[in-house]
């Protein structure tokens, strides 16, 4: 049934609100359904101080812990900074977590999401900061050897002596460190605090395969 013709805005407004002819139906929950994302959005968004304040796993770098389709809340790394956080970064690296106890997605340590290099164009990256360094450092010697490929000192490390301070980082699933990745080259150099988008704190399963395929 289609509005009165001689309907004023009030009436056309509870006509479009209770109608069920299905293109204005379709519309309606349509619009519902961008407001409810909206508000959530938003309402993430006070709470993480990040937007978005979501990003979807693209790979398997960090399985078991994350795995490519999961959706990831991230919150700013001044928020619930823990026990050992290095300077004002708000992050915890791996070896002050374990230090502390202080774990996050089954081990220790934070897992931040950084822009490779700063580059803002590329893909960000979710994976656990391990160290600090500060720049021209020779960090060979505080280094896993387990996570160097095949460098013996630091002249055949990547990155190192560092080029400038940051967070040296790593997949939980892979078997190097970003800074020293051996096929392509690295994935980033040292992650400065001003590369980081932000913590990720809250894994939902799935859900990221939506963001993904579209």
């Amino acid at each position: 049934m289609s509005p009165p013709t001689d309907a004023g805005p009030k009436e056309l407004f509870q006509w479009l609100r209770t109608t069920e002819e299905e293109p204005v139906a379709i519309v309606r929950d349509v619009v519902k359904t961008a407001m409810w994302v909206v508000g959530i959005g938003v309402l993430l968004f006070a709470i993480t101080g990040v937007w978005p304040p979501m990003v979807a796993v693209e790979s398997g770098s960090m399985q078991p812990h994350m795995k490519k389709g999961d959706l990831v809340v991230v919150m700013d790394e001044g928020r619930l900074a823990g026990d050992g956080s290095y300077g004002d970064t708000g992050v915890v690296p791996y070896r002050a977590g374990r230090g502390s106890g202080y774990r996050e997605f089954h081990s220790y340590g934070d897992v931040i999401v950084y822009r490779p290099n700063g580059d803002s164009g590329r893909t960000p990256i979710i994976h656990r900061a391990r160290f600090w360094v500060r720049e021209n450092e020779n960090w060979y010697d505080r280094a896993n050897e387990a996570y160097v490929g095949t460098a013996d000192n630091c002249e055949e490390l990547r990155n190192c002596p560092a080029p400038h301070a940051g967070f040296i980082t790593k997949g939980d699933h892979n078997g190097v460190y970003d800074q020293v990745y051996e096929l392509d080259g690295p994935i980033s150099g040292p992650v400065k605090s001003s590369w980081i988008v932000g913590k990720a704190k809250l894994r939902i399963p799935w859900l990221g395969w939506i963001r993904l395929a579209i």
